[in-house]
């Protein structure tokens, strides 16, 4: 227990801010529909329960709660990620949700969220990996192929902090979703899969052995919710994150997902 409540604190800390400015009395959004779209690939932020079909995870719980207290209807649609920055951009969405990492360039396109959480990237390999330990010994395996979402943090990653920062490097193989270069790892078809540790965590504790995570972080990433440029919604969200932080709900979410929750079982 020790090790997996440091592992949480570490990889998936809550992104803290000050909080005397916040109203005691959040905005009243009325009843109207907000349309949220996701991947539903990135356990344990958000994915398909194998047990009922469902979609579930830390995000659509947090989501429903920051609905709730703000008053206002969901409806989740579901999209792929090379789809969904665009889509929200282009007003086809309210709000996209997928562990998305703000970054200065996203902004030029989407209005992001204050931070609801932190993580770190790590090495996903397969459980019985012993060819390589960490990102310079699989930069030096030459046959070592890495397996990501054009696009995507851990796909820049891959190119400028583990490989040579050659964009079309062959050893890096794309995949439309997270989950499919999980998939493709399990199979063999690639070596490595660049993950920030929630989703990494999520799929090793539920791969029985067969996954694992190794060397030591590439990175810290803060995750935020994206909006059209210009979009009313994005100060009472940012109200409602400041209201779950500071009241210990974003807390015992991660505990939940992080800490409790076993993927398969």
């Amino acid at each position: 227990m020790a090790f997996r409540r440091s592992f949480l604190l570490g990889l998936t800390a809550l992104v803290l801010a000050p909080f005397a400015s916040f109203a005691a009395d959040l905005p009243n959004l009325n009843g109207k529909t907000v349309v949220v779209v996701t991947e539903n690939a990135y356990p344990p932020l958000q994915f398909i329960d194998p047990k009922t079909g469902k979609a579930i995870g830390w995000e659509y719980d947090a989501m429903n709660e920051i609905a709730k207290r703000l008053n206002f209807k969901l409806e989740y649609q579901n999209t792929s990620w090379d789809a969904m920055i665009q889509a929200v951009s282009d007003g086809q969405y309210n709000i996209g949700m997928t562990g998305i990492t703000i970054k200065e360039d996203r902004k030029q396109k989407v209005d992001f969220s204050d931070p609801y959480m932190r993580s770190q990237q790590f090495m996903l390999v397969r459980g019985d990996e012993k060819r390589f330990t960490d990102a310079k010994s699989f930069a030096a395996f030459k046959d070592g192929l890495i397996g990501a979402q054009p696009g995507t943090t851990p796909f820049y990653t891959a190119v400028y902090e583990v490989l040579d920062g050659n964009e079309q490097n062959p050893r890096i193989k794309l995949f439309e979703t997270f989950g499919a270069t999980v998939q493709a790892l399990k199979t063999g078809d690639v070596d490595v899969v660049l993950t920030d540790g929630t989703a990494g965590k999520g799929y090793v504790e539920a791969s029985n052995g067969a996954l694992k995570l190794i060397g030591d972080p590439l990175g810290t990433e803060d995750f935020g919710f994206i909006f059209q440029k210009g979009s009313d919604l994005v100060a009472p969200i940012n109200a409602a994150i400041a209201s779950l932080k500071a009241d210990g709900t974003f807390e015992a979410l991660s505990k939940k997902w992080f800490l409790d929750y076993k993927m398969g079982q």
